[in-house]
């Protein structure tokens, strides 16, 4: 795999990923979380995997209400920081979605567009192992865009500014990967970092989930768990087993 499509190893790595991320709304976030959990019904001595956890806020709220969890994450110095929260039920691991997992789970969480970063082979890959990562009756959730709205609603050019940084970031839809180009100044350096996820629509990932042996169970559009609506949905989010 190049360089360019290996960009979410260096990149997740940075402080400046953080900088520019760190305003991520915690309560929508614990929101979504609680009602999730109550669709699910999972019983308290579930295990849950956070995969990819950044640095472990999802982890430790999810720790927080009682479940066993591991966070893991390719950036090392995002666990090295989430690691500081660590106790006897909550872990955190460096790990390549790409590669399998040693343990099995209740449920698997993959949160905010964290999915579609390879080519197809890869990421049926990636779900493959996900699928073997899951105890029998396990349950996965994905937590991606919805490709349509994204279209639609597409912010081609933005400055934002964040602790004293001047983000310039353009976002096309290129060779069916919506890129995301960021640029900067720091540290009296020019940096330049892309983010690549694919476009993927839900008949797209319906194909890669019968492959990979899920079903979907159910789609939302919202993170108060609202219906999914293929136009007017931001987020689609998929139970899957």
């Amino acid at each position: 795999m190049s360089q360019q499509q290996e960009w979410f190893k260096e990149w997740f790595d940075t402080r400046y990923y953080h900088i520019l991320y760190q305003d991520r709304n915690d309560d929508e976030a614990q929101l979504f979380m609680r009602n999730l959990l109550s669709y699910l019904q999972l019983k308290k001595d579930s295990k849950i995997l956070d995969l990819p956890c950044g640095k472990g806020r999802h982890a430790v709220y999810l720790n927080s209400l009682g479940y066993d969890v591991t966070g893991a994450d390719l950036s090392a110095n995002s666990i090295a920081y989430a690691r500081r929260f660590s106790n006897k039920s909550l872990h955190f691991v460096v790990h390549d979605m790409r590669h399998p997992f040693a343990t099995k789970f209740d449920a698997i969480f993959n949160l905010f567009t964290s999915f579609g970063y390879f080519d197809d082979q890869t990421n049926i890959r990636v779900l493959k192992n996900l699928k073997n990562g899951l105890k029998k009756k396990g349950v996965l959730v994905i937590d991606f865009m919805n490709v349509n709205y994204v279209k639609q609603h597409l912010v081609k050019e933005e400055t934002i500014v964040k602790s004293g940084i001047e983000f310039n970031i353009a976002r096309t839809i290129i060779d069916s990967f919506i890129v995301k180009e960021i640029r900067f100044a720091a540290d009296k350096k020019e940096h330049f970092f892309t983010e690549r996820v694919r476009f993927l629509s839900l008949e797209t990932l319906q194909l890669y989930f019968k492959e990979a042996g899920f079903a979907i169970k159910h789609t939302f559009g919202t993170y108060s768990l609202t219906e999914f609506d293929l136009e007017n949905s931001s987020r689609l989010i998929l139970i899957l087993e």
